[in-house]
């Protein structure tokens, strides 16, 4: 197990959003009374001849009406259009997402998946003496420590061995640290959890991709990395 000051990886910048295409597969057009001049003609001989001829509507009333229908026209094609919106959105979602697939990220949390070594990332504001504990599913201690951890961020590699030597099985884990300057005051330490994502629910809105086992949003990623490789 290993306290690095630095990220053991090169970490680049999350991909940007994704341009999704649409399928161009049309709602059903909703036909208006711009569009239908008979319906609208059929709508308004029916109101004269039900109107009173001692008081009929004067031109004014009519071009109410008139505004009125076209009002409730141009609403309804709006509906249509937001409903074309949403559609590319959530398609935009789902090609984003499907991007992880197979990278290393970083994701806000403190609980990972442990099979032969769990890696989590830290976040302090300055310079702290941190201890640093592991507890497994049923709240047992798995592993405590005491680190240095620089400002900045640092990351901790668990290789599944306790403070006894003994190994502990596969399972998840979840890490919690404390930090305390030298003057004694507590230090805020934020944890990520990093892993490799295998899997994408494009049945969830929004998509959830899945690391170790645990589901997250995509808005959870923080960072992507790619092992350096010799040459």
């Amino acid at each position: 197990m290993a306290v690095n000051a630095t990220m053991p990886t090169t970490v680049v910048s999350a991909p940007g959003t994704g341009t999704a295409t649409s399928n161009n597969t049309a709602s059903e057009k909703t036909t208006g009374i711009a569009d239908n001049f008979q319906t609208f003609l059929t709508l308004l001989t029916t109101q004269l001849q039900h109107q009173n001829p001692m008081d009929p509507l004067d031109t004014n009333q009519f071009t109410q009406q008139l505004v009125q229908f076209a009002g409730i026209e141009q609403q309804l094609k709006s509906n249509e259009q937001l409903k074309s919106l949403v559609e590319i959105e959530k398609s935009a979602q789902a090609t984003n997402a499907l991007i992880y697939v197979g990278n290393t990220v970083s994701v806000d949390g403190s609980k990972a998946a442990f099979d032969k070594s769990a890696t989590w990332n830290f976040q302090s504001e300055k310079e702290t003496s941190a201890t640093i504990t592991i507890t497994n599913s049923a709240g047992q201690t798995a592993y405590s420590g005491n680190f240095a951890l620089k400002k900045g961020g640092s990351s901790f590699v668990w290789d599944g061995k306790g403070n006894d030597g003994v190994q502990w099985p596969p399972g998840n884990y979840t890490l919690t640290a404390t930090g305390k300057d030298s003057s004694g005051n507590t230090v805020a330490i934020s944890t990520e959890v990093q892993g490799i994502v295998d899997s994408v629910d494009l049945t969830a809105s929004p998509p959830l991709v899945s690391i170790g086992g645990q589901s997250y949003t995509t808005d959870k990623i923080k960072r992507v990395m790619r092992s350096t490789t010799s040459s």
